[in-house]
């Protein structure tokens, strides 16, 4: 087995315990088909790991704060975002929302699948952009283990210094 496929049984395994110890049950993964249809509306094909999560574990539900985004969701979001006020860079996907006009998102493009944070609150679109993993993998172990800064549950979180770096990427992306 390799590291992704033990990332992912670690998810689902998280995610089963999860729903079971609140009596809940989450969303059905989706069928294979419903990937491409979603590459083809956003224009853009979805890191593997991503595909994965939503057609092996779920449709969303599972993960930091209040879960990960369904995939009707997440392109709704991308969608929205693009026709916003906010210059939204292209092959970004909001893949969680976090409040506060806050999500995580991942650039598509990169070939790590890194995680994004954006945060408009500051006010301006330079500093809205942030790395917050420098990939989809390693946000997920953040999650899992609870090193990441948004796991407020477990309180590990808050012993690391996550202060992330800003996107240098941004202004060459709209």
């Amino acid at each position: 087995m390799n590291e992704t496929e033990q990332l992912l049984e670690q998810v689902a395994d998280r995610v089963r315990n999860s729903a079971r110890g609140h009596g809940r049950s989450l969303p059905a993964p989706l069928g294979a088909g419903e990937i491409p249809r979603a590459e083809g509306i956003l224009g853009f094909t979805l890191p593997p790991l991503l595909a994965a999560l939503y057609t092996r574990v779920g449709d969303g539900g599972f993960g930091p704060e209040q879960g990960i985004l369904s995939l009707r969701e997440a392109v709704t979001t991308y969608e929205a975002r693009r026709e916003s006020g906010w210059r939204w860079p292209e092959g970004v996907l909001p893949i969680a929302d976090f409040g506060c006009a806050m999500y995580a998102c991942v650039d598509c493009r990169s070939e790590t699948a890194q995680v994004l944070l954006f945060d408009p609150n500051p006010g301006e679109p330079d500093l809205a952009w942030s790395i917050d993993s420098p990939s989809l993998a390693g946000w997920l172990r953040g999650w899992l283990d609870g090193t990441a800064w948004f796991c407020e549950e477990s309180g590990l979180g808050e012993e690391y210094d996550l202060e992330p770096a800003p996107w240098a990427e941004f202004r060459s992306r709209i």
